[in-house]
């Protein structure tokens, strides 16, 4: 596995200090990305591609084929037990010391000599009882629970999805109205199964915020509101960094900067590093198109991205997705298998095997401004090559999310969503 660039920093300045030299990389090797860094870039610090495209390609056609009959025969490692009756093996039930008092008790049984009284909720004959975040009353839940939106998250968790609420709460900043919205949000954020609020989407990519300290104040205010009335649920945002896309591209990065002032990589990790936001989307509608002018293409602009992200260690202080819509198509997609293993490795298998995107979010279904619908499935769910591929995906599933409005469904939110869950396993819920 390729070490990641802030490891290779550390060791190098280690070995350097120690006045070790550490041996170049031939500019040769046909695996070297070191003329994507920027000029003054340490010399110890090196970049190296742990698979090209064409042998990316190769292993998802290996996994593939044959309808995944390779990665059905890659089952589980064996776990790893301890076997009391072994010689040698102690298996002893008692606790260490200051901890219970080594029995087992039923429900109802009183409380340990000592133990500390949590409470107890008040709660209606016949009713589960819960106690609202501060800030939130049951009313405010269960009225949540009964909307569009809330009852999604029912059938997202039947169908074993892990749900995010999915908002935008920068209109209502900028309204004034913050703490109203954030408890809609967060009434719905309350149900079981919700693991997270994205608060915001495109942030800094538009007219709304007139300044970077403008929208690092929503950012504070939005994410300070939210934690306190969904505790215990992750905050995410998304955004771009199209600085990313140019590498060591001077030309670039000055032209990108002018165009967008608010995109900034330090203000973004700032965010990060303070704990802000728990995870970070960064979207790749632009760089297809975006660096055309100085000759960088989609798959380089990509990898530009991800270097940078591991750079700057942004993966040690959240968790960084990628979002992507270029799987589906104006009514569905029409690809052959052979296209859609190569749509899939640059979509899907390239940003995970770049080792900075954790997670994928993919765009299963949208409507543009003239009410054409996109798909990355069949119509009304028909059979589909690129959907069939995609399901194939079982051992990433986990790292698979898409984006889901219970407003605009395909059939219904409960067709829908356990259709879903055949390839994803998160889903992020528009919230009415």
């Amino acid at each position: 596995m390729r070490p990641r660039l802030r490891q290779l920093f550390v060791i190098g300045l280690a070995l350097s200090l120690l006045g070790i030299g550490v041996p170049a990389w031939s500019e040769d090797d046909p695996r070297s990305c070191n003329d994507l860094m920027a000029g003054d870039t340490p010399a110890y610090v090196v970049c190296r591609w742990m698979a090209t495209p064409d042998e990316a390609l190769d292993i998802a056609r290996f996994w593939l084929a044959n309808d995944g009959e390779n990665l059905e025969a890659a089952g589980p490692l064996d776990s790893i037990g301890v076997d009391c009756g072994d010689a040698g093996n102690v298996c002893d039930p008692t606790p260490p010391d200051g901890v219970g008092d080594g029995q087992a008790h039923d429900g109802g049984d009183p409380d340990v000599e000592g133990a500390e009284d949590g409470g107890t909720p008040e709660c209606k004959a016949g009713e589960e009882c819960s106690v609202p975040p501060a800030g939130l009353s049951a009313e405010q839940i269960s009225q949540a629970e009964e909307s569009t939106t809330g009852k999604a998250v029912k059938s997202a968790v039947a169908a074993g999805l892990r749900v995010w609420v999915d908002a935008e709460l920068a209109d209502d900043w900028k309204a004034g109205k913050l703490a109203e919205g954030a408890k809609q949000v967060a009434a719905l954020a309350a149900q079981p199964g919700v693991v997270g609020v994205r608060f915001t989407r495109q942030l800094g990519d538009g007219q709304l915020f007139q300044s970077a300290d403008e929208m690092d104040t929503f950012v504070n205010e939005a994410s300070a509101e939210l934690r306190k009335l969904a505790p215990g649920r992750k905050l995410a945002a998304h955004t771009m960094v199209p600085l990313f896309g140019c590498g060591a591209d001077e030309a670039c990065k000055t032209a990108i900067t002018q165009k967008y002032p608010l995109l900034d990589p330090e203000r973004i990790g700032a965010w990060l590093a303070k704990g802000k936001i728990d995870q970070l989307a960064l979207d790749s509608g632009h760089l297809a198109t975006e660096y055309t002018t100085w000759k960088i293409d989609a798959a380089t602009a990509q990898r530009n991205q991800w270097i940078q992200v591991r750079a700057r260690a942004w993966d040690a202080y959240a968790q960084i997705s990628v979002e992507d819509a270029g799987l589906a198509a104006p009514g569905a997609p029409q690809l052959t298998g052979e296209q859609a293993t190569k749509a899939i490795t640059e979509h899907v298998a390239s940003p995970l095997q770049d080792d900075a995107a954790e997670t994928v979010t993919l765009w299963s279904r949208y409507e543009n401004g003239q009410g054409q619908v996109s798909r990355a499935y069949g119509e009304k769910w028909a059979a589909n090559t690129t959907w069939d591929q995609l399901k194939k995906l079982t051992s990433v599933r986990p790292r698979l999310a898409t984006v889901y409005d219970p407003a605009k469904p395909e059939v219904d939110a409960a067709t829908d969503l356990k259709a879903l869950s055949e390839v994803f396993g998160q889903v992020y819920l528009y919230a009415a």
